[in-house]
C-alpha cells in the first residue's frame, strides 16, 4: 500500500525490512529529536531495537491497532521520517493518536504537513476512524503549525501529560474528526 502526494512524498507502511534505514535516520537525528521524545533504553537506538519496533508495527497494522508509515521522497525513495496513528481505540470512540518525526535536514519543506494530510485521508477513509488527536508541547510551534494547517482544532491544555526527555511536560491537545473533513470550509 502506497499513499502518494504528487508533489514530493509518499507514505508506506513500515516493515522490518526498513530497520537499517530507520536505524540510520533515528541515530542521525537523536540529538535533534530527544527534546521531543521520552528517554528510552539504549537498546532502542540499536538495529535490533529498531527491528523489534518495526516487527511490532507490522503486527499492529495487521490487527488494526496501530498504523505506522514511513515518509519517503518520491524522487529517491529515501526514508525521511515516520508518521503513525497509534493507540487505536474502536467501539464508541473510533480514535487514534497521531505522532510523527522528520529528518532534521528535511524540515521546513512542508513534508510533515503533507504527510499529516495523507495519513488523515487514510485514517478517515481507509481505517474508518472518527477522530484523530495529537498532543504537542506548547513551545513546539512548528508542530502546532503543521496541525493547524491540516484543520486540527485546539481542544485544551493537559498538564503534566507526558514524560518527555525526563520531565513531565504539559501538552496542547488537538483533534480532528471526520465531520471536520466533510465541512465545506476545509
Amino acid at each position: 500500500m502506497l499513499i502518494r502526494n504528487q508533489e514530493a512524498i509518499y507514505l508506506r507502511p513500515m516493515q522490518v525490512s526498513d530497520a537499517y534505514e530507520l536505524h540510520s535516520l533515528r541515530t542521525r537525528n537523536h540529538h535533534f529529536l530527544q527534546p521531543f521524545e521520552p528517554i528510552r533504553p539504549a537498546a532502542h537506538l540499536t538495529l535490533t531495537g529498531q527491528t523489534e519496533q518495526l516487527a511490532q508495527a507490522e503486527r499492529d497494522f495487521a490487527a488494526g491497532t496501530g498504523y505506522a508509515f514511513g515518509i519517503f521522497l518520491n524522487d529517491t525513495d529515501q526514508l525521511i521520517g515516520r508518521i503513525a496513528l497509534s493507540n487505536v481505540v474502536r467501539g464508541a470512540w473510533q480514535n487514534a493518536t497521531l505522532g510523527y518525526f522528520l529528518d532534521q535536514v528535511q524540515n521546513g519543506k512542508g513534508y510533515t504537513s503533507m504527510a499529516v494530510g495523507l495519513v488523515l485521508d487514510f485514517a478517515f477513509n481507509t481505517a474508518e476512524l472518527h477522530r484523530v488527536q495529537a498532543g504537542v508541547m506548547p513551545h513546539n510551534l512548528p508542530s502546532i503549525r503543521v496541525l493547524e494547517k491540516n484543520g486540527f482544532r485546539r481542544e485544551g491544555l493537559s498538564l503534566h501529560y507526558l514524560q518527555i526527555n525526563g520531565k513531565w511536560e504539559d501538552h496542547l491537545i488537538f483533534a480532528r474528526t471526520i465531520e471536520d473533513t466533510q465541512s465545506p470550509s476545509l
